[in-house]
C-alpha cells in the first residue's frame, strides 16, 4: 500500500479578480482521495494555492453552504455544464476538470456570481404566501393530496440558477425572468392562501420579461438538478394567463373558473 503512486486530480479554473477585470485561467493539481467532489478539490486548492507550474496564487473564491444539494449556492459550470459542485463527483468527471462561473449572472470574483437578477424576479412575482399580521390564524385550508404531490415537486426549487444558465433566452440582452420564478408563480398560486394574490402574480408575468419571452427550448427541465417539471409549469401558466387576460378585459365579476 505504501508504495502505490499518489494519484492527482487535474483542475483548470477560470478566474477573475473582480467584476471589472479580465478573466484568466489557472491550472492546479491536487492529491486524489476516494469519493471527492468538486468542493473537496476547491478546498484542497484553498489549503495550498499553488498552480501546476509552481506559482503561488490566491485561493479560489466560490460560494457554498449546505454541501448536500439543498441550498443551491455552489452552482457553477463544470466541464461545460451548469450544475452543483457539491454533488459533482470527481470519479464521474473527465479530467482536467474545467470550472467556470455561470455566465448568466454578473461575476463578483472567480466562481462567485451575483444572483440578484433571480431574487429580484421572485420579488416581482410575489413568490411568497402573504400573512395578515403575526398573530396565530390557526390552520389554513387543506390541499387535496393529488394537488399537494405535484406542488411539492415545485417546492424543491433551491434557487440555484442552473435553469437560467441553461436557458438561451436568459442573457444580458433580455429581461426574461426565467423558468424558476415562473414555476414559483404556479406553486404559490396553487396554495389555498397564496391564491388570494393569484391575479397579481399572473399580471406580473404577462408583462415584459414574462411568459412571452420563453422560447420553449426546454433546456431548463433537462438541466434542473431537482428534476422539477418547469416546462409543465410554463404550459399551465400559459393557460392561466389567457384566462387572466379575459378577466382583465371583461372584469372578474363576469368570469368563472
Amino acid at each position: 500500500m505504501g508504495n502505490e503512486a499518489q494519484k492527482f486530480v487535474e483542475v483548470e479554473v477560470q478566474r477573475q479578480d473582480n467584476a471589472d477585470s479580465n478573466p484568466y485561467w489557472e491550472k492546479f493539481r491536487v492529491p486524489y482521495r476516494p469519493n471527492m467532489n468538486v468542493i473537496s478539490v476547491l478546498m484542497a486548492i484553498r489549503e495550498n494555492p499553488v498552480t501546476t507550474d509552481g506559482k503561488q496564487t490566491t485561493p479560489v473564491s466560490w460560494d457554498m453552504n449546505c454541501l448536500e444539494e439543498v441550498c443551491g449556492a455552489c452552482s457553477m459550470v463544470i466541464n461545460g455544464r451548469p450544475r452543483q459542485s457539491c454533488s459533482s463527483l470527481v470519479d464521474q468527471l473527465t479530467q482536467p476538470i474545467k470550472l467556470q462561473p455561470m455566465s448568466t449572472f454578473p461575476i463578483i470574483r472567480d466562481l462567485q456570481i451575483d444572483r440578484s437578477r433571480m431574487f429580484d424576479s421572485l420579488k416581482k412575482v410575489k413568490a411568497w404566501v402573504p400573512i395578515d399580521g403575526s398573530y396565530d390564524l390557526g390552520e389554513g385550508p387543506r390541499m387535496p393530496e393529488r394537488k399537494r404531490e405535484w406542488a411539492y415537486e415545485l417546492s424543491k426549487c433551491m434557487t440555484c440558477g442552473v435553469c437560467l444558465e441553461s436557458c438561451p433566452n436568459v442573457n444580458s440582452h433580455s429581461d426574461f425572468i426565467g423558468p424558476a420564478p415562473l414555476s414559483q408563480v404556479r406553486l404559490f398560486n396553487s396554495h389555498p392562501t397564496g391564491a388570494m394574490n393569484k391575479d397579481e402574480r399572473l399580471n406580473a408575468i404577462m408583462g415584459d420579461g414574462g411568459l412571452a419571452s420563453c422560447g420553449n427550448a426546454q433546456n431548463c427541465v433537462v438541466a434542473c438538478p431537482k428534476g422539477i417539471p418547469l416546462t409543465t409549469s410554463i404550459a399551465a401558466l400559459n393557460r392561466d394567463t389567457t384566462v387572466q387576460m379575459f378577466r382583465n378585459f371583461f372584469g372578474s365579476d363576469h368570469m368563472v373558473d
